[in-house]
């Protein structure tokens, strides 16, 4: 297993929301980088990976707007196209109630990139992890939503879940309703698996302290009722990739907060393992001191391997490589549940 910092030497204060994707160059590597979280001088961030390591961190896409105003920037998400450009989504906006989805593209494995493109409409784009490609062309950007709604107890978060989805290069899009009823399960930043049997997962972060999954059986056109899984989740960022053995790897913090809290611990931050998407066991504890590691990406890679990139301390940006460990027979232990924490 390698552990690494993606830089030595911090280009900004703060750093938070990292993604990972493979290009034919090599690893390419983003986050969001500035003062603190939500200051306007936080940018979009860079780092491309070859045989020496990593390179030094470029600042690719900021918050300036044609009128002259500056906003922060969020949550950047790559995405290499087969055979085509690697794409870069983030947002822009004062905080997540109010930002728009925006893009970028490189033709050179995150070496140089476009002008920043608005995504059109509503459209947010992938709201923190990984689009999925579909055999048939279709892209299926998991995205969210939070808003505010004033009821009589005051105000509450409203977070909604759901889909959009481009089946022509992103001219065009089309988006699910909202897949949780936000009264009962209030859930962001969806993570999205395929499995053999066609079926689609997604998993979301909750303000309910466990992660909540709902399932496609038609290529994410519809969706089943979501509802809470057994997996504790202190109200923070998930990722999770279907494999191409068949099984699924999740990356979360296994900690719940209490009920009358926003979060609960980011620490530890583990990765586990499933054949069905139905229970899951720990296979591996990236980090377990004090403090917060959390946000994580996870990819497989051509060679097998699992690359997770996360936020360490807010002050870094983390990479592990780790190889994926064979399926195990049933008389081992493989399908267990994940043990209550």
């Amino acid at each position: 297993m390698i552990h690494e910092f993606i830089f030595n030497d911090p280009p900004t204060p703060e750093c938070h929301a990292s993604t990972i994707a493979e290009t034919p160059g090599g690893l390419v590597a983003a986050w969001f980088g500035g003062t603190r979280e939500g200051a306007d001088d936080t940018a979009i961030w860079c780092a491309r990976r070859d045989d020496d390591g990593w390179g030094a961190p470029v600042q690719v896409a900021d918050g300036r707007t044609p009128d002259g105003a500056r906003y922060p920037c969020w949550n950047p998400v790559l995405h290499q196209e087969p055979g085509g450009p690697l794409l870069l989504f983030y947002k822009v906006g004062p905080n997540p109630r109010t930002w728009w989805g925006m893009s970028l593209r490189s033709a050179d494995a995150g070496t140089t990139w476009s002008a920043p493109l608005r995504l059109p409409g509503n459209i947010l784009g992938p709201i923190k992890n990984k689009p999925l490609r579909l055999a048939g062309g279709d892209l299926l950007c998991p995205s969210s939503s939070e808003g505010e709604a004033i009821g009589p107890n005051g105000i509450r978060p409203v977070w909604e879940a759901f889909i959009e989805r481009t089946s022509d290069g992103r001219r065009t899009w089309t988006v699910t309703p909202a897949l949780n009823a936000w009264r009962e399960i209030a859930a962001i930043q969806p993570a999205l698996i395929a499995y053999p049997t066609g079926r689609l997962q997604m998993l979301c972060r909750t303000m309910q302290g466990r992660i909540a999954a709902c399932w496609s059986a038609d290529g994410g056109r519809t969706w089943g009722k979501m509802t809470l899984t057994d997996l504790p989740n202190p109200n923070s960022g998930i990722d999770a990739v279907g494999l191409r053995d068949g099984r699924a790897a999740l990356c979360y913090n296994p900690t719940s907060p209490p009920l009358d809290a926003w979060g609960g611990p980011r620490t530890p931050l583990v990765v586990a393992l499933s054949d069905d998407g139905e229970t899951w066991r720990d296979i591996a504890t990236l980090e377990d001191a004090p403090g917060e590691y959390s946000y994580p990406a996870i990819i497989q890679t051509g060679d097998g391997a699992l690359h997770i990139t996360y936020t360490w301390q807010r002050t870094a940006i983390k990479h592990v490589a780790m190889p994926l460990p064979r399926p195990l027979p049933k008389s081992e232990g493989a399908g267990t549940p994940l043990p209550a924490r």
